[in-house]
């Protein structure tokens, strides 16, 4: 006879510290330090990819907020220098550790089962793209042929088509983005010949997935655990018995949760991290969980129309002392960084914004920032102070 396993209690401020530790943004040791990029990559187990850069795109915002002032090339080269990591559809667009190939098998083999597709694919073109990519080597869709037939974005060729299929099946894989577009090839060639292989079943794919996502997130809801690699919620419940999360309650959730036991095991401690996050961050992926655990409202606003827009286009949120204390809006002009927006969640939050204010500039090679607007007129002159007391 089995005995259920007791499930531990935790208050709202323990889940919040777990989750920040588990992030890389609470207590980070100096071990993970050393680790850099590929560490917080393996850490974390997916970091977005996204088109918008505005001081410097999402995949290299994720590590300077774990690491600080790590410089851009390193971040680039970490993540596709000597097959260290691979792309494909995880959260998102993301890049993900390449020993994670074989528990992604479960995703290329639902693509090649996949009955409709958005776009048509040509008599021939997937055939030619594999050819050509073995016979050349790594190629952008550009110089496979072309990657659109117009100048609308969605308006795929033939090539692009065929080779993004290809990526999803597995037989192709992105080795690096090269002036943000896919470089492609083989997997055969650009996969370890170890990892090279859809040996495992679903239900073992899923097992790893659900259990690198709790420890991702340190402790999370059903809905939380399944975000973070895009799982459907019936996927979760199939192997969350068996995957070596325990179940926990946090007081004010409402719903079950589960947590990864080593996160249990030591009360997080240490330094904080006092940063901009990149609205893609996956601190902040889910906003109801964003909203649970720091009573933050997250949402990008990049697409909403400028009329419409309450914090800006690319508001960052500003963590501080493990809890988000507003928002910036940021932008460049020439060695200029412009708070063109800045939201503060009262004059406590002024210093800690103005610390991620300078320590951003420096890292994007600004030598001043200036601001524009701030929700509270009264924290505009307390705000440009503390960056001027920095500054001399």
């Amino acid at each position: 006879m089995t005995t259920s396993r007791p499930t531990t209690e935790l208050s709202a401020d323990e889940a919040r510290r777990i989750a920040l530790r588990a992030q890389g943004l609470l207590g980070t040791p100096a071990t993970a330090r050393r680790a850099g990029v590929r560490g917080v990559l393996r850490h974390l187990g997916a970091v977005q990819l996204d088109t918008i850069s505005v001081l410097a795109r999402s995949h290299e915002l994720v590590p300077y907020a774990r690491l600080g002032a790590v410089g851009r090339k390193t971040v680039e080269d970490a993540y596709w220098k000597d097959t260290h990591a691979f792309e494909y559809w995880s959260h998102a667009a993301c890049i993900l550790p390449i020993e994670e190939w074989p528990h992604f098998a479960f995703r290329r083999r639902a693509y090649r089962d996949r009955p409709h597709w958005n776009h048509e694919l040509p008599d021939g073109a997937y055939e030619q793209v594999i050819k050509q990519l073995r016979t050349e080597g790594p190629l952008t869709a550009t110089e496979l042929g072309g990657a659109k037939r117009t100048s609308e974005w969605w308006d795929w060729s033939g090539t692009k088509v065929a080779v993004e299929r290809a990526l999803m099946y597995g037989e192709v894989v992105c080795v690096e983005r090269r002036g943000w577009k896919r470089v492609y090839d083989l997997a055969e060639r650009a996969v370890p010949a170890e990892l090279l292989h859809d040996d495992l079943d679903d239900r073992e794919c899923l097992r790893r997935l659900v259990r690198l996502a709790g420890e991702a997130l340190g402790v999370g809801t059903r809905a939380d655990i399944a975000d973070y690699h895009r799982l459907k919620g019936e996927q979760v419940d199939a192997v969350i018995a068996d995957s070596g999360l325990v179940p926990v309650t946090v007081a004010g959730w409402g719903k079950p949760a589960w947590a990864d036991p080593a996160a249990l095991l030591t009360p997080p401690r240490g330094r904080h991290r006092t940063t901009l996050l990149s609205p893609f961050d996956s601190l902040i992926w889910e906003r109801a969980r964003t909203e649970r655990i720091f009573g933050f409202t997250h949402r990008l606003e990049a697409y909403v129309p400028k009329p419409k827009r309450v914090y800006g286009y690319f508001a960052m949120p500003v963590l501080a002392g493990g809890r988000l204390v507003g928002r910036v809006d940021p932008a460049r002009e020439g060695r200029t960084l412009v708070a063109k927006q800045v939201t503060l969640d009262g004059p406590k939050a002024v210093p800690a914004v103005a610390q991620a204010l300078l320590e951003a500039a420096t890292w994007v090679d600004c030598t001043n920032v200036r601001v524009e607007r701030v929700d509270a007129p009264d924290l505009r002159e307390p705000l440009t102070a503390a960056l001027s007391r920095a500054v001399g």
